[in-house]
């Protein structure tokens, strides 16, 4: 498996050396003036992984291979992010957050702490696409929720504290707090009492 680990603290030939046989690509400069990225301890960065400036992440970050992070991206501690992920540009990540692979997380997302995501889950944040002007809204995944395998979002969804979206559910109005969404379109409905619990991530 190849990765980097605990790297960041150097100043070397020797680590960019890494970074280069890995095809990592940190710093990527979108703009003029744009800041490199800020990392903090106990980073793993597979291979093929591309993290442009103006992102800050937290303690005990690890990636999947092919990960795209875009510019003026937070993230907090403890967050894996699954292999063929791309978080865009403007996008708010909490701690103890599982992002698994193949996932999309377009514009001006916000996903807070304790949330599970599960691959293939594809989010929006255009009503309307190529069609007419909208202001870009991604989704709002509240403290707690999880997120199925193969769930489709439209634009400006919000998924309540505590709430799962069941496997393969296309959401399409806001999911509340400890609700379930099932379906296509999701239908939604209470969760079950012995679901109202938090994440074991």
């Amino acid at each position: 498996m190849a990765s980097l680990l605990g790297i960041f603290n150097e100043d070397s030939d020797e680590f960019y050396q890494k970074l280069a046989k890995e095809n990592i690509k940190l710093g990527v400069n979108y703009k003029r003036f744009s800041k490199p990225p800020v990392f903090g301890k106990n980073i793993l960065l597979r291979s093929n992984s591309v993290i442009y400036n103006d992102v800050v992440i937290g303690d005990d970050f690890k990636s999947g291979h092919n990960v795209v992070i875009r510019e003026n991206t937070t993230i907090g501690d403890d967050v894996l992010i699954g292999t063929n992920t791309v978080i865009e540009g403007n996008c708010t990540i909490g701690s103890n957050v599982r992002i698994q692979s193949n996932v999309y997380i377009p514009t001006n997302s916000v996903i807070e702490d304790n949330v599970f995501i599960g691959p293939c889950a594809c989010f929006t944040n255009d009503r309307y696409p190529v069609r007419v002007e909208y202001e870009l809204k991604g989704p709002q995944i509240r403290k707690g929720a999880s997120v199925g395998a193969n769930t489709t979002f439209l634009s400006n969804i919000e998924v309540g504290q505590g709430a799962i979206v069941a496997a393969g559910a296309v959401v399409t109005r806001t999911v509340p707090p400890f609700y379930l969404a099932i379906g296509t379109p999701a239908k939604i409905k209470p969760l079950p009492e012995h679901l109202r619990v938090s994440n074991m991530l």
